[in-house]
């Protein structure tokens, strides 16, 4: 047992280290040539006021790299949490926001916000957080909660058959908003529909200061209440009976934990689109790191880590264009997907 705890804390510190020092690395890479040692420079300069560095070169990893580099790990942090916190509430290993319609409710109430007041909304600038992008978020979040409601009702509320059904319903409602999706930009100008399909596939191209603000308290939060409810959520595994027997409502958590999921999830969609299958692969990737460990600290680092290199790579795959995040981690995970579906047969 003492050996497990210290290898459980020498991962946990090294994913922290990691998380540090690879946002460094990772503003190194992109279509401008720039060393490790410029954009440490230029975060010296920036931050400090110390040496000299170019104005372009700083503008580049201050205001353009930086931002989308703190927003990939925002967003691999949250979808992560949210990813794992579903396992566990549903007992099932393949329940991810993508897979439950939540990402696709978000996505369809984002579209349809955006249809009504305007592709502007995918652009957040100037020196204050815009009320359109509050509204992106909003729509969204109404857009998961119907999914998530529709995904209850559904399966059903009592403990006996909700667990059975969940998944089944979640594709089915996925399905149904991603076709409602589709019929908004159908009758949407062919400008908006390329800007909002560029936008659904997930991207982290728009990211900005200002705009980071709303994604990272929500996931902060969100992040720090469930780690509040771990007892509860590790009991809640245990069973529905077993839960209710330690004194646990279980209607009541499943359905408000689902809920802040939902606004992890929303959010993030409203920020960067939709990235399907990253609550999936990372909780399965830190089971097989430490089989024992319910570390929802660590999940988040790893998520963290996980997308900031996947955005790395969807920036320097193909020359002077960017391929959307969103295709790299449906291909992956997808074929995870089929894993681990014949692991459980």
């Amino acid at each position: 047992m003492m050996t497990q705890g210290w290898g459980k804390s020498i991962i946990l510190l090294l994913a922290f280290l990691l998380v540090i020092v690879s946002p460094l690395l990772a503003a190194s890479f992109g279509a401008a040539d720039i060393s490790l040692s410029q954009v440490i420079a230029a975060l010296a300069h920036s931050l400090l006021g110390l040496g000299e560095v170019s104005p372009l070169i700083e503008r580049i990893v201050i205001d353009l790299r930086l931002p989308r580099i703190v927003l990939a790990i925002v967003a691999g942090a949250g979808l992560s949490l949210a990813g794992s916190v579903l396992q566990t509430v549903t007992r099932n290993p393949l329940a991810d926001p993508y897979l439950f319609g939540i990402s696709s409710g978000a996505a369809f109430g984002a579209v349809v916000v955006m249809s009504l007041m305007g592709t502007s909304l995918l652009v957040v600038g100037g020196n204050v957080l815009s009320w359109s992008h509050l509204s992106l978020s909003l729509g969204a979040f109404v857009g998961a909660s119907l999914s998530i409601l529709l995904v209850l009702s559904l399966s059903g509320f009592g403990r006996g058959n909700q667990i059975e059904r969940m998944l089944l319903s979640g594709v089915a409602t996925s399905f149904m908003f991603g076709a409602l999706t589709s019929l908004v930009l159908y009758f949407s100008s062919p400008q908006a529909a390329a800007s909002v399909l560029f936008w659904s596939l997930g991207s982290f191209t728009k990211a900005s200061w200002l705009s980071l603000i709303l994604p990272s308290v929500v996931v902060l939060l969100c992040g720090l209440v469930f780690i509040g409810l771990k007892r509860q959520l590790l009991a809640l595994q245990a069973g529905d009976e077993t839960a209710h027997t330690l004194g646990v409502n279980v209607v009541k958590l499943r359905l408000g934990v689902l809920l802040l999921c939902s606004l992890i999830t929303a959010t993030l969609v409203a920020s960067c689109g939709g990235i399907g299958f990253v609550g999936l692969m990372v909780p399965h990737l830190v089971r097989l790191l430490l089989p024992r460990s319910q570390s929802l600290v660590l999940i988040a680092l790893v998520g963290a880590l996980f997308m900031l290199w996947v955005d790395v790579f969807a920036r320097c795959i193909l020359a002077n264009q960017e391929l959307p995040v969103g295709i790299i981690t449906a291909a992956i995970g997808s074929v995870f997907f089929l894993v681990v579906l014949r692991g459980r047969r």
